[in-house]
C-alpha cells in the first residue's frame, strides 16, 4: 500500500475503543435511569452488583492478553467484538435482574477489559519509534468517536428507549465493528514482511530502541509497572467515580443539572486538547515527567472541586480535569510497549488494564460510602489529592527500563 499499514490499525483499534462503551460506567449510565425504573432495580443493589460484576469483569483483561499473544489480534478482535455484540442484544431484551446482572458483568469482562486490551495492544504492535505520534492519533481518534457516540446513544435513549439504543449499538459491533476486525487486522508487521513503523531498519536497530522484551513476570518486579499502573488506576477510580456522580457532586456546590451537562462537554473537548498535547510532549519528555505533571494537574482540579462555587469555576476545574485525563490516557496507552517490547505485551497489558479495571469499580462505591457516612464529597477528594501528590513525587523519580525521548 501507499502508506504504512500500521495506521489501518490505528482506526479500527479506535472503532474498537468506541466499542466498549457499553462495558464503561459512562456508557452504562446513559441507561442506568431508565434501567432502574424498567426493571424495579434499587440504587444501592445496582451499585452493589456492579462493583462485583466489574471486578469479575477485571478477570477477563489478563486471560484476553495470553490470548493476543497466542492467537493474534486478528482473531480474537472478532471473536470479542462477536461476543459483545451477542451479550448486547441479550441485555436489550433481559426481562429479569438476574438475567441482567449476568449480562452486565459479561458487558464489563468483554468490553470494559477484554476489548480495551486488543484495541490498544494492537497499536502497540505495530509501532516501535513512532509509537508516540500512533499512540496520540489513536487517542484523539476514540476521543472523537466517543464524544459523537455518547450524544447519539443518549438521545436515542431518550427518544426510543434503552431497549432500542442497546439493540443499535449491539448492531453497530456485529456489522461493523466485527467485519472490519476480520477483514483489516493483521497480527504484526512482521507477519506481512514489512518493519515496524514502515522504516528500513534493521532487527538489532528495533531490539536497541525498545531494549528487551519482559515478560510479565518481569514487568512486575520493575518499580514504574508499579508506578506507571497504580497512577493510570487511581485516575480510574476518580474518573470513574465522578463519572457517575458529577451531577450530585455539582449539585452539593448548588449547580443544576445543565452545569453538569456542560462540565460533560468541557471535559471532553479538554481531554482531546490532553492527547495533542500529551503526545507532543511524550517527544520531548522522559514519560514519568509527563505523568507527574498529569498528576499534578489532577490533584489541583480534586482540591478545587469542593470549593468550586460559581460557572466559572467549575469550567477551569474541568478543563484541568480534562487535560490531566489526556495526558493519562496517552501515556496509559504508550507507555507498556515503549518500556517492556511487544513479544509479551498482551499480558503486561493485559495486566495493567486489570489493575484499572479494579480501581474504576472501587470509584464510586468509594465516593458513595463517603458521602453516605460524612453528608459530603469533600473528605474524600481531599484525601485522594494526597495519594496523586504522592504519585507525582514516585513518577518524577521512578527509573523506567528504556531512554524515552527527552533521556
Amino acid at each position: 500500500m501507499p502508506f504504512y499499514y500500521g495506521w489501518v490499525h490505528v482506526f479500527v483499534a479506535a472503532f474498537a475503543m468506541v466499542g466498549t462503551l457499553p462495558g464503561r460506567t459512562q456508557g452504562l449510565g446513559l441507561i442506568t435511569e431508565p434501567l432502574l425504573r424498567d426493571l424495579q432495580i434499587d440504587r444501592v443493589d445496582f451499585a452493589r452488583f456492579n462493583l462485583w460484576a466489574t471486578l469479575i469483569g477485571a478477570l477477563f483483561s489478563i486471560g484476553v492478553g495470553r490470548l493476543i499473544d497466542r492467537f493474534g489480534s486478528r482473531i480474537v478482535l472478532t471473536v470479542v467484538a462477536v461476543s459483545l455484540a451477542a451479550v448486547v442484544f441479550g441485555m436489550s431484551a433481559a426481562g429479569s435482574v438476574v438475567a441482567m446482572t449476568i449480562l452486565i458483568t459479561l458487558t464489563r469482562g468483554l468490553g470494559q477489559s477484554a476489548l480495551s486490551v486488543v484495541s490498544i495492544t494492537m497499536v502497540g504492535q505495530w509501532f516501535v519509534r513512532r509509537l508516540n505520534l500512533a499512540m496520540a492519533v489513536y487517542t484523539i481518534a476514540l476521543s472523537i468517536g466517543f464524544m459523537l457516540a455518547f450524544p447519539l446513544i443518549g438521545a436515542i435513549v431518550l427518544s426510543r428507549g434503552w431497549r432500542v439504543a442497546w439493540w443499535i449499538v449491539g448492531l453497530a459491533l456485529l456489522v461493523g465493528l466485527a467485519p472490519l476486525a476480520l477483514l483489516l487486522v493483521r497480527r504484526s508487521p512482521e507477519s506481512c514482511a514489512i518493519d515496524p513503523d514502515g522504516e528500513s531498519q534493521s532487527q538489532d536497530r528495533v531490539t536497541e530502541h525498545v531494549g528487551r522484551d519482559y515478560t510479565l513476570p518481569e514487568a512486575l518486579l520493575t518499580p514504574s509497572f508499579w508506578v506507571f499502573g497504580i497512577s493510570s488506576a487511581i485516575y480510574g477510580l476518580i474518573a470513574s467515580g465522578i463519572a457517575l456522580f458529577n451531577e450530585s457532586i455539582l449539585a452539593e456546590r448548588r449547580f443544576d443539572a445543565s452545569t453538569y451537562h456542560r462540565s460533560l462537554v468541557i471535559v471532553a473537548l479538554t481531554s482531546l486538547v490532553g492527547n495533542f498535547l500529551g503526545g507532543w510532549i511524550a517527544s520531548k519528555w522522559r514519560m514519568n515527567r509527563l505523568l507527574a505533571l498529569a498528576m499534578v494537574l489532577l490533584a489541583g482540579s480534586l482540591l478545587a472541586l469542593p470549593h468550586v462555587s460559581t460557572q466559572l469555576h467549575v469550567a477551569v476545574y474541568a478543563a484541568v480535569m480534562g487535560i490531566a485525563g489526556g495526558f493519562v490516557i496517552v501515556i496509559f496507552f504508550s507507555f507498556w510497549s515503549a518500556a517492556f517490547g511487544r513479544k509479551h505485551l498482551g499480558k503486561i497489558q493485559g495486566a495493567a488494564q486489570a489493575l484499572t479495571v479494579i480501581a474504576s469499580a472501587l470509584g464510586p462505591l468509594v465516593l458513595a460510602e463517603t458521602v453516605s457516612r460524612t453528608g459530603s464529597y469533600a473528605s474524600i477528594f481531599y484525601l485522594l489529592t494526597v495519594v496523586v501528590l504522592v504519585l507525582a513525587l514516585l513518577a518524577w523519580l521512578v527509573k523506567t527500563p528504556i531512554s524515552f525521548a527527552g533521556d
